[in-house]
């Protein structure tokens, strides 16, 4: 008589399965929910690929000049960070002042250098951890909500300088080809005139009180950190067109695999693939007749006040890539969507970053942070935007 297993609990092999849906369902929200600009992205560029369905032509909508220069740079930072360079540079620094007014300072001042250097994500990333651990470890928590936001700031108008600054730089540089000296005669006074009104700011608002700054002292392995230096100034020549950028794509990354397999893993490729997205969405947008008329009108009457505004809304990366596509008039976008990176949160994707990072030490106060973040910087974006509409 044939003997029938039977199943004591039907439908039991069914349950592992809907836990393993369920993990990646939630995988999957938290990673959308991390990377916000990106879905909004990728959901523009479906839209629009709608309405001008896929052909020939979306070959010309990339920059791939920009996205080699980006990952690059990326690439090379992340390999820095992972031997602690920039933190172990910033604290030296910070530790040769004693007192809050000075070291708030030196951390904006760091932070709005790091910008030029290594972009504004990658200096936020970098230094709001080490403000913190300043702050924190001398009993100064209550300078961290400005502090941090001055940081922002440095770190969304510091870049400003250089091509590689900032990302929307780097696309602009590259695709109107702007010669480098005219590109920092450009923003060479907004950039003085943020300098100063940050130093302003950390003088009326910090009081000059007593403070010891101590911490772990560190040491840098010299053979690494020559290599990646060397692998920096290669990506800095390429940025800057000394360098064909199809040669550093294979031999910053070929370095890496076998010098720090790790940095590789750590770019950014949610801000390459936002990119990607936008490049898209902008490209299909300018096939758009009725778009490309509306948009090109706005441009005409004033560029830098329409980029600035947009800004407020789209952020200015995907303000840069849209908006170039109807307009020759580099000078005042470029300037726009640079200062346009103050006021809202979403205005940059920077201040994400940094309204991220304080509410993780402080849950309760989000409501004050979101309040100073926002006087400071509209304040900031008025001052900056009546300046450079005046001269």
């Amino acid at each position: 008589m044939a003997r029938h297993s039977v199943n004591p609990h039907p439908g039991a092999g069914a349950i592992p399965a809907l836990y393993r849906l369920r993990e990646l369902s939630g995988k999957l929200v938290s990673f959308a929910k991390s990377h916000v600009v990106m879905m909004v992205a990728l959901l523009a560029a479906a839209v629009t690929s709608v309405i001008v369905p896929v052909d020939g032509a979306y070959l010309g909508y990339f920059d791939f000049k920009t996205l080699a220069c980006l990952f690059s740079v990326l690439a090379v930072v992340c390999a820095l960070k992972n031997i602690q360079f920039f933190y172990i540079l910033a604290q030296k620094i910070v530790q040769c002042f004693c007192n809050a007014r000075l070291s708030v300072l030196a951390l904006v001042y760091i932070t709005f250098i790091g910008s030029m250097l290594i972009a504004n994500d990658m200096a936020l990333l970098t230094f709001l951890p080490l403000g913190w651990f300043v702050l924190s470890s001398t009993g100064k928590e209550k300078y961290a909500a400005f502090t941090f936001i001055m940081q922002n700031i440095a770190a969304n108008l510091g870049g400003m300088l250089t091509p590689f600054g900032n990302p929307q730089n780097l696309y602009l540089y590259t695709k109107f080809t702007i010669p480098n000296v005219e590109f920092m005669g450009i923003m060479l006074l907004p950039f003085v005139l943020s300098v100063v009104l940050i130093t302003v700011c950390c003088l009326i608002f910090v009081k000059p009180e007593p403070l010891v700054v101590t911490g772990e002292q560190i040491s840098l392995p010299v053979g690494r950190t020559v290599l990646y230096l060397v692998l920096f100034a290669l990506s800095i020549a390429i940025v800057f067109r000394g360098i064909p950028y199809w040669l550093g794509l294979v031999i910053i990354p070929a370095v890496l695999y076998f010098a720090d397999r790790k940095s590789l893993k750590m770019v950014d490729y949610p801000l390459l693939l936002t990119f990607v997205f936008f490049f898209i969405f902008s490209g299909n947008m300018a096939r758009i007749p009725v778009v490309r008329n509306l948009i090109s009108t706005f441009l005409e009457k004033n560029t830098l006040l329409f980029s600035v505004l947009s800004c407020q809304f789209i952020s200015n990366v995907p303000s840069a890539i849209l908006l170039s596509q109807f307009t020759g008039n580099y000078a005042d976008l470029l300037v726009g969507v640079n200062i346009g990176g103050t006021g809202t949160l979403i205005a940059s994707l920077a201040s994400l970053i940094t309204f991220t990072e304080y509410t993780r030490h402080f849950p309760e106060k989000t409501g004050y942070y979101v309040k100073l973040f926002s006087l400071f910087n509209f304040g900031f974006l008025a001052i900056l935007t009546a300046v450079m509409l005046v001269v």
